[in-house]
């Protein structure tokens, strides 16, 4: 390639450049005919390791053709109709869009000097979804936010942010006392980021106590007993994390009841709606997230249940004034010279434009159609959800509660037992066919199946086809179990 780089000279190359890969795209959408391809991990590692990286191919053309066998025709398919395993979003057109301006600008955020405009546009967004957040704070008090990686970064400073407004409290010992007796109070089915967070802030490896759920939420009652416990004992709680949507099942925890408790109590409340914020911008269940604006801070990932593609998430606070414990001065970077930068909010210096997917998003579609999306899945969910239920060889675990559908596959003549041991078989069988992708999971303490809907146009048909299979796999392996037990039995 003459000119590798983008100048007003290249732009030519460009173009043609944005061209080729659009068609590669297209290809992608149309020849993918199952969500994964049947190439084995050794094949693709093979291919992979085969290529000399010293030894560039000078040509576009050749690079994508290499890209295409290598990434493209294996590539899961998170667009295809049969794929329910994971969180992953189809994604908007208006934020792929986006996505070349920010990648050709290359616009880094982090200090007014390099992002101006980006960084009022940022800045609009953060306290647009502080606004649907609708904190409920003392007069005076201004919310703010960050654009982050993920609901685990956006996780991760929030409880950094607890910790330290904890330990800037007044307490008994030195820091490194209080730290030992530093607890974070969340249910039995939180996301695993707030042990991770937990142990990268230095608390005890027993600091996260996981407390009864009930309907997989976390009971208030026992937060309060928890509560009032740990101040019995001398501990301190760095903070209550509740979920508005959880992994497995999409609970959201009666976040009204859990921000009065911890109000009495004078704890910070962090809300990870990682995967149910996208609720925020519904037309038809906003009340679902009832009780949010009770928190000190919450976790939105754009790059779920907004449609955004990844990676896209916020942390936003009540008080804007606990980002006080994240600003760090560097003379070359963000002089302490009275003027905001984002990097003063930030655990991170140089930051993707990431914001710009949702602003474009939000223009073209607007919040109500983002919602509609997210409203439509959910549907189609539910309608799943039926049809395991009326399925006399499938158990239904969970009724839908977002977007996901928990179950097993039971064949004739199984138990308890027999079915537990099907269900990661059934999954692997399927991701080895590769005609229909989806996840297992554990739940009460028992393997099962999961879909996960957020394909707004999913069809019933293709999600009955997902079930056939599934059936199938079980059936098959469920008779190859009684063979190879009656031929053991027999030997």
């Amino acid at each position: 390639m003459n000119d590798p780089l983008l100048t007003r000279h290249s732009r030519g190359a460009h173009a043609s450049a944005l061209a080729a890969a659009t068609a590669e795209v297209g290809r992608y959408l149309d020849d993918r005919t199952t969500p994964r391809s049947p190439a084995s991990p050794s094949l693709l590692s093979d291919a992979t390791a085969a290529v000399d990286l010293d030894a560039p191919l000078g040509s576009l053309d050749l690079a994508l053709d290499e890209v295409r066998g290598l990434y493209l025709d294996h590539a899961v398919g998170y667009h295809h109709p049969r794929y329910l395993a994971h969180l992953n979003c189809p994604v908007t057109i208006p934020a792929l869009a986006a996505e070349t301006l920010t990648t050709a600008v290359n616009t880094a955020v982090e200090t007014w000097d390099q992002g101006t405009s980006a960084c009022l546009i940022e800045q609009r967004l953060i306290e647009w979804v502080a606004g649907l957040v609708d904190f409920d704070g003392p007069s005076g008090v201004r919310p703010d936010g960050v654009f982050t990686t993920g609901g685990s970064a956006s996780n991760l400073q929030g409880l950094f942010t607890a910790r330290e407004d904890r330990l800037g409290r007044p307490g008994t010992g030195s820091r490194g006392e209080r730290l030992s007796r530093l607890r974070i109070l969340t249910g039995e089915h939180a996301h695993m980021s707030v042990a991770m967070a937990a142990r990268l802030l230095g608390l005890p490896r027993d600091a996260v106590v996981p407390l009864p759920c009930v309907g997989d939420m976390l009971d208030p009652a026992a937060l309060d007993r928890e509560l009032e416990h740990a101040a019995a004992c001398g501990d301190e709680i760095a903070a209550v994390v509740a979920v508005a949507g959880t992994t497995d099942h999409g609970a959201i925890d009666p976040l009204a009841e859990i921000g009065a408790v911890c109000r009495r109590h004078d704890v910070w409340l962090h809300v990870d709606a990682a995967y149910g914020g996208g609720l925020l911008v519904s037309p038809t269940r906003r009340d679902m997230l009832d009780g949010i604006g009770l928190a000190d801070s919450v976790t939105v990932d754009f790059h779920k249940t907004f449609f955004l593609p990844v990676a896209a998430s916020g942390l936003l606070l009540r008080d804007r004034r606990g980002f006080r414990h994240s600003t760090l001065h560097a003379d070359y970077l963000n002089p302490a010279d009275g003027d905001e930068h984002a990097v003063d909010k930030s655990l991170q210096t140089t930051r993707r434009f990431d914001a710009l997917k949702l602003w474009m998003t939000l223009r073209v579609i607007g919040a109500d159609g983002i919602g509609e999306l997210l409203d439509r899945a959910i549907e189609a969910t539910a309608r799943i959800g039926d049809l395991v239920a009326s399925d006399p060889r499938m158990d239904l675990l969970r009724r839908p509660a977002l977007s996901t559908v928990l179950f097993r596959p039971r064949p004739p003549g199984c138990d308890d037992d027999e079915t537990d041991a099907l269900v990661r078989p059934v999954r692997d069988a399927l991701f080895a066919e590769g005609h229909s992708l989806v996840a297992s999971t554990v739940v009460d303490g028992r393997p099962c199946l999961k879909l996960t809907v957020l394909d707004p146009d999913l069809r019933t048909s293709d999600a009955a086809a997902v079930l056939d299979e599934i059936r199938d796999a079980a059936d098959r392996l469920a008779r190859a179990g009684r063979t190879s037990a009656t031929v053991e039995a027999s030997a």
